[in-house]
């Protein structure tokens, strides 16, 4: 309901949890959104920050209840992030969204991505521009000088919070640049260990 009143224009000023309904106060104060796809059905398509700035359309089996795209920036602004980076109480994400992604069901679309040429295997993760927003600027260039991967560094290096995340890609785009290949390998190796015989997860 939230993503549909933001898509439409609503901005949603109070909501309130009673027993087991949400009371809520909106108010439009913007036209409609352009945006001609929302999230919709199982298999979504989310634009995300690539090459040279360039948005591309990743592909991901819904977790997360439809239109939720758009109140992604009142949650950044409003929640902490957790430990992976992602939204702290967060409750987009469904009930089976949570298994999915335990299981790393939702990410296999990316497969299709990596194929076309999208992203790479490894690679710093795809972001959000409202995500993309909260890097230091730095970062932001040296991220967008190459294409984003499958299997970002965060299953390598598990960083505990935003951070470490912060300094665990720029450490990964630091040691890429002096040797793509042995970097990649090396990422690759320790994300599989962690994925397999760690139990690592992004959210």
């Amino acid at each position: 309901v939230f993503g549909r009143l933001k898509y439409h224009g609503f901005s949603i000023s109070n909501y309130y949890l009673i027993g087991n309904e949400i009371y809520f106060t909106a108010e439009l104060k913007k036209t409609k959104s352009s945006e001609k796809n929302p999230s919709y059905g199982p298999l979504i398509k989310l634009k995300r920050v690539g090459l040279d700035n360039k948005i591309i359309e990743i592909y991901k089996f819904r977790t997360m209840h439809p239109y939720s795209e758009f109140v992604q920036e009142d949650l950044i602004s409003n929640n902490k992030l957790k430990e992976t980076g992602k939204i702290n109480n967060d409750y987009r994400l469904t009930s089976w969204g949570i298994i999915f992604r335990k299981l790393w069901l939702d990410e296999l679309p990316q497969i299709y991505n990596w194929l076309k040429g999208d992203i790479n295997l490894i690679g710093v993760r795809a972001l959000s521009l409202n995500y993309f927003s909260l890097y230091p600027k730095k970062l932001q260039i040296k991220r967008t000088k190459i294409k984003p991967g499958l299997i970002p560094p965060f299953y390598a290096d598990l960083p505990k919070n935003f951070e470490e995340i912060i300094r665990s890609e720029e450490k990964y785009l630091r040691q890429r640049a002096q040797n793509k290949l042995l970097t990649d390998l090396k990422y690759l190796s320790k994300a599989i260990i962690n994925i397999l015989f760690r139990g690592a997860r992004s959210g």
